[in-house]
């Protein structure tokens, strides 16, 4: 009901009720009216919502936290190959690859921060067909790779960074 509500506030506020009208007599016109009266009263930050959609860029990012949101199990998973301790409050996914000449400096850099940090690194070798088919749903295109709970990284990133990252 509250989308409707919302459409309904979408529609008036776009100027098409006009076009609407015909569908309501005054009684349904009235009713409609107090309904979205009672919306923007209880919600009024929807008038800014309806008036400004989100841009491309929060739509990617939407949908970015959204993935991260559903392959979490899967990406920190403590069963999976890595380092550092399974119960960390801090998590890293490490996707490498055999191929990369950054990888294994990157890799040295994760485990200088595990010995520092409660931070466990869940590793994901690009050679593996399942790591590959998990960096493609992340639409991760370069290696390295670091996602955390909340941002996707790629290519080296120093260590000062990363820190900085986990001190969030």
């Amino acid at each position: 009901m509250r989308k409707l509500k919302a459409a309904a506030c979408a529609l008036i506020l776009s100027g098409s009720v006009a076009q609407a009208e015909p569908l309501f007599d005054a009684a349904g016109r009235a009713a409609l009216g107090a309904e979205i009266r009672a919306l923007l009263l209880a919600e009024p930050e929807i008038v800014a919502r309806a008036l400004t959609p989100p841009s491309a860029f929060e739509d990617a990012v939407s949908a970015d936290m959204d993935r991260l949101t559903r392959l979490a199990p899967r990406l920190f998973d403590p069963a999976q190959a890595g380092f550092g301790a399974a119960d960390a409050r801090l998590r890293i996914a490490f996707f490498t690859s055999d191929t990369c000449a950054a990888c294994a400096q990157a890799k040295d850099d994760l485990r200088a921060l595990v010995a520092t940090r409660d931070l466990r690194v869940t590793v994901f070798s690009l050679e593996d067909a399942e790591a590959r088919d998990l960096a493609a749903t992340l639409e991760l295109t370069e290696s390295p790779a670091y996602v955390l709970p909340d941002m996707m990284l790629q290519g080296h990133i120093p260590p000062v960074i990363l820190e900085r990252y986990l001190a969030r």
